[in-house]
């Protein structure tokens, strides 16, 4: 068995996660600059600065299970075109906006692109089950790579470009990402099965009562509202601070760099250890701290830049966590549902956070909103202190030829007898058979059941 990516699989990783990176770039490069070169727009107010960050995380949060469902009936490559479309279309409202008004329009148009669900699930499509996670590593890394460049690049071209060059700039990005989808992503022949990657309504209550999801889906949720109200307060925090708009990234930079590379011994501690709670709850701690020195030192460009550098390593830490264990923690054959409840709850936060940033910096300035963050995040820390510790165990979805219901008990049964096997369900109308799995388990065993 190949160990690594074939032609096909490198293809559609480095293409897919490209269309995905150049959305997410657009989407980042606006955070860090429009409260401060949004000031010239007609209606500014750090309200709607903020409801204007948020607002994509509105039709986001909407639109994301349906589109997923959709990708499923009209097909993978359909569903991203039309969102594409959709993004620069909001991108060009955005662009030639003189209102903050029109702004927020553009941006809940951007959100209504949602193409997330829809890529990952052509991703899995072109995949082999083993490879599948490779896959999604790579574009997962495309999207942390897009944060990082954008929050460097916003604030330099905006004091070239000014803001609707910027908007203008993720216009041109989405027509990129369109050629890309046309000329470089494969053409899948066949659909991995649907529980594993599309949300299924059916399965959706029955998920949100699980208490060890409904702990991650919060944390996404607190976690994305924390970066929206962030990036309310902040860029006005630096320049009252005395760091001119157009040098935020001298800050921005170092930051991301040092976070980075103090957030590796985190990592390397859980897989020494072989934990996941200890170091999630260290990298929450670490955003506690954050927000108290932002609080508490407002005025001090200093305070100011070590309290980002703290949120960035907690930052940086959980969006590559929390993926990772929805994945682990997911029933099988469900991880599809559980992603659209963990999605939607990460674009719900977003929008919250702006809402909420651009009412409290209204009314309490940027301390306001730091001191709400640090309060959220003493909530959110004592609700996951009780997170029991995530098992070791991955999902795993292989192809079935399952003849009848009756056959589909006998196979399971047959899988639940390998070592290494967690839990099983095989689902005849799928041809398919979701494992949950050890590091014991043998996938070659597996199919050979699977083959009778």
């Amino acid at each position: 068995m190949s160990q690594g990516l074939n032609a096909i699989e490198k293809r559609a990783a480095f293409s897919l996660a490209s269309v995905y990176g150049l959305r997410m770039f657009g989407l980042f490069l606006i955070m860090p600059v429009l409260a401060t070169y949004g000031q010239g727009l007609e209606g500014f107010s750090p309200l709607w600065v903020g409801i204007a960050i948020g607002a994509y995380g509105l039709t986001q949060a909407l639109l994301q299970i349906p589109a997923g469902m959709a990708s499923d009936r009209f097909g993978r490559k359909a569903v991203i075109t039309v969102g594409l479309i959709l993004f620069a279309v909001g991108s060009v409202v955005a662009a030639v906006a003189e209102s903050i008004y029109l702004v927020a329009l553009g941006r809940a148009l951007q959100g209504m692109g949602a193409v997330a669900s829809a890529v990952l699930a052509l991703a899995s499509d072109l995949t082999r089950d083993e490879q599948r996670p490779k896959v999604m590593a790579v574009i997962g890394s495309f999207i942390g790579l897009s944060f990082a460049v954008a929050l460097v690049a916003g604030p330099t071209l905006a004091s070239r470009t000014g803001l609707s060059g910027l908007f203008a700039l993720t216009a041109v990005l989405a027509i990129l990402a369109l050629v890309v989808v046309h000329v470089m992503v494969p053409n899948s022949v066949q659909k991995a099965p649907t529980g594993d990657l599309v949300a299924v309504p059916a399965r959706l209550w029955g998920l949100l009562k699980d208490p060890q999801l409904r702990r991650l889906d919060v944390s996404i949720m607190v976690l994305h509202l924390l970066i929206t109200a962030l990036f309310v307060a902040l860029p006005l925090a630096l320049v009252d601070a005395g760091l001119d708009k157009a040098e935020h990234w001298t800050l921005y930079l170092p930051a991301m760099v040092l976070a980075l590379v103090l957030m590796v011994p985190i990592i390397l501690y859980g897989v020494k250890k072989k934990t996941s709670r200890t170091p999630f709850l260290f990298a929450m701690a670490l955003q506690l701290a954050a927000m108290v020195i932002l609080t508490t030192g407002v005025q001090d460009l200093t305070a100011l830049a070590v309290g980002t550098v703290l949120f960035f390593i907690g930052l940086n830490y959980l969006e590559a966590a929390l993926p990772s264990l929805i994945s682990r923690l997911s029933p099988p054959g469900d991880k599809g549902s559980a992603m659209g409840i963990y999605s939607t709850a990460q674009f719900g936060g977003a929008f919250l956070g702006g809402i909420l940033g651009g009412a409290l910096y209204q009314s309490l300035g940027a301390q306001g909103v730091f001191g709400l963050c640090a309060a959220l995040i003493a909530l959110w820390l004592a609700y996951m202190w009780w997170m029991p510790e995530p098992a070791l165990a991955k999902s795993l979805t292989l192809e079935a030829q399952v003849r009848d219901r009756a056959h589909a008990g006998e196979l399971a049964n047959a899988l639940s007898a390998l070592p290494g096997i967690k839990e099983v369900i095989v689902i005849p109308e799928q041809q398919a058979a979701f494992l949950k799995v050890d590091e014991v388990f043998d996938i070659e065993r597996a199919r050979a059941v699977l083959q009778g």
